[in-house]
């Protein structure tokens, strides 16, 4: 072992594994503690399962950054679980400490009352949709979901109409299968359900089904599914507000779900200790805000309600909130208060759960991108990827910069961490051994099964 810099990196997807890679081209070791046995996290878990080929690609990349040289990955170690921050930055003696843990916790509804309801009638979207996308392997033991009729979803991005989405493709591959006509989610997702409805000459209302409603706070004009140039002219923002429109109506075209615009929940109505509906009050957008109505209170009952509502980090013992997000003394580097040199990476910083935002902010923290971007194809998907990769080097000069200033580990030092880390591999049973560490942990997937059938 040479002297040098070590740095610890908890969690190894996007941001984290972006991260590893560009500290081991400039030379620095780093161990990349991953909560899960895979590296991947919401490309597994939040990207829903019909996005396979993006999935996989971007996956291969995680996988090429974590088998850089000088890369440790520790899987199946969680900070606050496993490990506590500060015996991390004490006891340990990293260099530094990057968190990349993601945002892995639903934002809580505003509205109170309808957490007591969570498995009653009322869900988050986190583990809907982590159901969704393993739901179908043999050994799936998580959550399960039952698909009802006239389902509600909260929301109003991207998100949430995922969710819409996966309601509408359950419910009417279920209702389908009843009748003997098969049809798998990808070919529902891809074709979209209204044209295979039309093959199959049937109707949502022949199949016994009205559908499901997102009900959001703000116009359609308002969804952030766009973005709208910062000094934009009237004429550019009318532009946007129309292209808002148009991605909206031709979601509802496709899939067939409803929305009801400028409405937030208030209250829910529960019978027998169960959640059955929601009383929603009507809203208004004045310069920006949403303001709500006085007195405009609807009563609406539904066997399952989901809140869509977006992602915030889990809270950690030791690390300071802001609000929902870690308290950031520095948004250049990310740097959390209180703490010398720790940083916060992706959506460990700005609080949201939108893979393609976290690809954004692995590499340059900033509070102004993206929930105006709403990637509809995979090319999307790539040209943020990309982007993301050319803001690398800014976002880690920063960490370095703060690295020079700090002495070098000796050679000694860096043997010690070597070997706890080690320790800690063998622990969880990890060899070493990478490829068939992940090839052992992979999931079955949803395609394979429908190829060998």
């Amino acid at each position: 072992m040479q002297s040098g810099y070590y740095v610890a990196i908890f969690g190894g997807s996007v941001a984290g594994a972006e991260a590893a890679s560009e500290l081991a081209r400039r030379g620095i070791r780093s161990a990349v503690f991953e909560q899960h046995a895979l590296p991947y996290g919401k490309l597994e878990s939040g990207l829903p399962k019909w996005h396979m080929n993006l999935r996989d690609r971007q996956e291969r990349i995680i996988d090429e950054k974590l088998q850089n040289e000088g890369v440790e990955f520790v899987p199946l170690i969680r900070l606050g679980r496993d490990l506590d921050i500060e015996s991390v930055c004490k006891a340990w003696g990293f260099s530094a400490v990057l968190l990349a843990t993601g945002a892995w916790r639903d934002r809580p509804l505003p509205a109170s009352g309808f957490d007591r309801f969570i498995a009653k009638g009322f869900h988050y979207q986190n583990p809907f949709v982590n159901w969704f996308n393993h739901n179908h392997e043999p050994d799936y033991k998580g959550q399960q979901f039952v698909m009802p009729d006239n389902a509600i979803i909260i929301g109003g991005g991207l998100a949430s109409i995922d969710v819409a989405k996966i309601v509408m493709i359950e419910l009417v591959r279920k209702a389908l299968q009843d009748r003997g006509i098969e049809r798998d989610v990808f070919t529902l997702e891809r074709k979209g359900i209204a044209a295979v409805l039309d093959e199959t000459g049937l109707s949502l209302a022949q199949l016994g089904l009205n559908g499901c409603t997102l009900y959001t706070r703000q116009g359609i004009r308002e969804m952030p599914l766009n973005a709208i140039p910062e000094n934009a002219s009237q004429e550019e923002i009318e532009k946007a507000y129309e292209s808002r429109q148009r991605i909206v109506e031709k979601q509802l075209e496709k899939f067939l779900f409803k929305i009801r615009e400028n409405y937030i929940a208030h209250k829910p109505i529960a019978q027998n200790d169960r959640l059955v509906g929601a009383v929603f009050q009507e809203t208004r957008t004045v310069n920006n805000q949403i303001i709500p109505v006085d007195g405009a209170y609807e009563e609406v009952y539904t066997p399952l309600l989901i809140s869509a509502i977006g992602s915030i980090p889990e809270q950690i013992k030791g690390l300071p909130l802001k609000g929902e997000i870690y308290d950031v003394q520095d948004m250049e580097t990310g740097k959390i208060k209180g703490y010398d040199h720790v940083f916060a990476l992706g959506n460990a910083v700005t609080g949201r759960g939108n893979i393609r935002q976290s690809q954004t902010h692995g590499r340059q923290v900033s509070e102004n991108i993206v929930d105006q971007y709403f990637a509809w194809q995979e090319e999307d998907y790539q040209e943020i990827f990309t982007a993301a990769t050319e803001r690398v080097d800014q976002r880690l000069q920063s960490i370095g910069e703060q690295l020079q200033q700090t002495k070098p580990l000796s050679a000694a030092q860096i043997q010690k961490l070597q070997d706890k880390i080690i320790q800690l591999q063998q622990g969880v049973g990890y060899d070493g051994n990478y490829p068939q560490w992940i090839q052992k942990h992979l999931p079955v997937r949803l395609e394979s099964i429908i190829n060998q059938e």
